[in-house]
């Protein structure tokens, strides 16, 4: 979908999943607050940004293997891939 990605693992994205819901899954559980939202490209997770206290995306991607995220933002439009380090705008 994206041949001028700038990796492999936003290369091989078919199509942009976004928020199911305007949450965290995980600070909803813990009754945290978050920043803004990250959707896991490869199980659809919706979780809380690094600019958050808890940093949920980010320890995901770590724990799961998961490499790339979505903006979970209104009007944002891009990817993230966490072992490239890589960042797309589509």
């Amino acid at each position: 979908m994206f041949p001028d990605a700038p990796c492999e693992h936003i290369k091989s994205i078919d199509k942009v999943k976004l928020p199911k819901k305007r949450e965290c899954e995980e600070c909803v559980k813990i009754g945290a607050r978050w920043v803004h939202l990250r959707t896991c490209q490869q199980c659809w997770k919706t979780l809380c940004c690094d600019d958050s206290p808890n940093k949920h995306a980010s320890k995901h991607a770590k724990a799961s293997g998961h490499p790339v995220i979505a903006s979970g933002e209104p009007g944002e439009r891009w990817l993230f891939c966490y072992p490239d380090d890589a960042f797309f705008e589509y």
